[in-house]
């Protein structure tokens, strides 16, 4: 009888030593690959954030959706959806929806930001710079060949006016878009009183870095006035203000230098809201009209090798690079316009949660918007000028936007088309 109590002592005593090795073991296999379906749980049970990514799987994915995504950036966004949230299950639907709101609320491509925020998730700052680089990589490498044979053949009669279609075509896919963002950009009438004064300001000649912050700051006081009788959330715009840029001087007029292309591209980069199709106004009041370096119908000419390209429309910028300066001017205007993203991303990342829930912030973004269409408008009137200069690049312009916002077919198709319509009217006599 003593032997057997001494032994049930002994039990109890290593009972607890036994339990607790248990217990580690559970929680170990669980968080080993493989472990989670042993024990009768689901992949789905797991957080995606707790998969492992590799940088190689980052660098092939981005790689093969900025060869490929053609379309624009909605066309860019949907694939990503799929890639990471659908095949893959590296972020839920509701981060997913938390970093695209956060690529709203910073200046830069948004397609581009939300490749850089998917890294930063994934793998923080190795995967922010692999996801990154990768999305642009494709774009960069076939716009600088685009620029090659555009520097080499572009005063050929044959480029001509295959160029002679592509321009009207471009024209009428800026118009899709302004019709397609009208409706979610000027839901308000004080919106839509806030765009049609930034489309005067900016048909007057006023910078469009004041037209773009002059709107955000009068939201967010007409916000702050809306809401004055309401309880204070307790956040205000200030939180936000290192992922708000200051409004950059001119570079000023001055012979082409890599510095200088650099600091034009970085300036743009670092201040646009809004789509890609607001790029052309930027370049156009400083690469135009202030420096010179650019006619108008060069400009149109990067706008549409952009357009007719894979992945982010920025990668204009290697296009005007090379244009202007070579190899480096390519390289160094790519990373002018690209450098502000990364940095933009990295700061933002931290504070999503708050950029989502800030009624100051979403009043900005709204302002800003809204300006963005109206430059986009009136830019779109300052460039047919120069594109539409007879009657077939004008019913060209408008079959294209008709099409457009008729039946939405992908832009590069009408782009292509274009082209060839050029070429065509030139080889049958149509036009001399």
């Amino acid at each position: 009888m003593g032997g057997e109590r001494a032994r049930r002592a002994a039990a109890r005593r290593v009972a607890p030593s036994r339990r607790l090795a248990v217990a580690c073991a559970v929680v170990y296999f669980m968080r080993t690959p493989g472990g989670d379906q042993a024990l009768g749980m689901s992949v789905a049970d797991e957080s995606p954030s707790l998969k492992r990514t590799t940088l190689r799987e980052l660098a092939l994915l981005f790689l093969r959706l900025g060869g490929t995504a053609f379309g624009g950036p909605a066309a860019h966004l949907a694939m990503m959806h799929d890639e990471v949230v659908g095949r893959r299950g590296w972020l839920s639907e509701d981060r997913f929806l938390d970093l695209l709101g956060a690529t709203n609320l910073i200046p830069g491509p948004n397609s581009t930001e939300l490749a850089i925020h998917i890294g930063w998730e994934r793998r923080r700052w190795a995967g922010l710079v692999t996801a990154g680089v990768a999305f642009i990589l494709p774009a960069m490498l076939i716009t600088g060949l685009c620029g090659w044979a555009y520097v080499r053949f572009g005063t050929v009669p044959s480029a001509v006016w295959l160029l002679y279609g592509v321009k009207p075509v471009i024209l009428g896919v800026v118009v899709q878009a302004i019709f397609a963002l009208a409706p979610k950009a000027v839901r308000t009438t004080p919106l839509r009183a806030l765009g049609a004064i930034a489309g005067v300001l900016a048909a007057l000649g006023v910078n469009e870095l004041v037209v773009l912050f002059g709107a955000g700051a009068v939201a967010v006081m007409a916000a702050r006035v809306t809401n004055s009788r309401r309880p204070s959330s307790g956040s205000s715009l200030g939180q936000f203000a290192p992922v708000i840029p200051i409004a950059a001087a001119s570079a000023g007029k001055a012979a082409v230098t890599l510095p200088g292309l650099f600091w034009v591209f970085l300036k743009t980069g670092s201040v646009l809201f809004g789509s890609g199709y607001v790029l052309l106004a930027f370049l156009r009041a400083d690469l135009v009209e202030r420096l010179g370096w650019l006619t108008q119908a060069q400009l149109i000419d990067a706008i549409a090798v952009g357009q007719v390209t894979p992945g982010p429309v920025f990668t204009t910028a290697t296009f005007v690079g090379y244009v202007l300066a070579g190899p480096a001017g390519a390289l160094i205007a790519t990373a002018g316009i690209f450098l502000p993203a990364f940095v933009f991303v990295a700061l933002s990342a931290p504070l999503v949660p708050r950029l989502r829930a800030s009624p100051a912030a979403g009043a900005f973004l709204d302002g800003v918007n809204v300006a963005s269409l109206a430059l986009m408008a009136i830019v779109t009137i300052q460039l047919g000028r120069a594109a539409l200069i007879d009657l077939p690049t004008v019913a060209l312009a408008g079959v294209a936007a008709g099409l457009l916002i008729r039946f939405k077919p992908n832009a590069t198709w009408l782009v292509l088309g274009g082209a060839g319509a050029g070429w065509l009217l030139h080889a049958t006599g149509i036009v001399a």
